[in-house]
């Protein structure tokens, strides 16, 4: 156990079992922890108790992860698991990795499959290096590469587009993807989804879609009513499905 969760009913806090925690309820040493299985309870010096579990990918994300450009948030990365259905032995290029957030996100998914995640920065790609390595993730491998320019693999269940020019790598990702399988866009403006959705038309898919995942948050102490503030438009999701 190299990592965990401290929970109480007021806090939370993401800590490495090898170093000594301070809590404004007091202080955890390292050796007392390390000692702990996720499940356990432990005491801070001043007698505050903390469940000990272990943390979700969504945590070593929000914890471990640099981030370097705009990510894919877990709403849309969720949303493009349950709407494509992919498989724990699926494989998944992934394309325009930026901080590597998606392609964590679906590699801890697809645990027994793979991700390839297609980078051209070069100071993304280290980034996104770093960030993989940090999660302990295995199955997922970053190429230094232009997906505009061609993708190597064959057979994909799932391809997924996070860039600038998506609707030039497009008519690559039809030919990588076996039949059946899934292309998704992500578009942050109308004007981005346009091109997209006119490079799509061009290829052999049907069931195409694009959709927009706006989450609205609700308060539930004193009053019941929606939270002003809310997670609103973040992008255009467009789906395809190679025939």
């Amino acid at each position: 156990m190299k990592e965990a969760l401290l929970l109480s009913k007021e806090d939370m806090y993401f800590v490495r079992t090898d170093k000594d925690f301070s809590t404004k309820d007091g202080v955890i040493k390292a050796k007392e922890l390390s000692k702990k299985k996720y499940g356990d309870r432990i005491r801070t010096h001043l007698g505050k108790e903390f469940l000990v579990a272990k943390p979700t990918i969504l945590d070593i994300i929000e914890k471990k992860v640099k981030r370097s450009a705009q990510v894919i948030l877990p709403k849309d990365a969720g949303i493009i698991l349950a709407y494509t259905g992919i498989r724990p032995d699926s494989l998944v290029l992934d394309a325009g990795t930026g901080t590597g957030y998606l392609a964590i996100f679906i590699g801890n998914f697809v645990s027994q499959g793979k991700v390839i995640t297609y980078e051209k920065d070069k100071s993304f790609f280290k980034i996104a290096g770093e960030n993989i390595k940090a999660t302990g993730l295995t199955n997922i491998k970053i190429k230094n590469r232009d997906v505009t320019k061609g993708i190597e693999e064959k057979n994909a269940d799932l391809i997924t587009l996070d860039l600038q020019d998506s609707d030039k790598a497009i008519k690559h990702a039809y030919k990588a993807l076996k039949i059946g399988g899934y292309l998704v866009v992500y578009s942050p403006t109308a004007d981005h989804l346009m091109k997209v959705a006119k490079a799509i038309q061009k290829q052999n898919f049907n069931d195409i879609k694009t959709i927009e995942n706006i989450i609205r948050e609700w308060q539930t102490e004193r009053t019941v009513r929606p939270k002003t503030m809310g997670l609103m438009h973040t992008g255009f999701i467009t789906f395809a499905r190679k025939i």
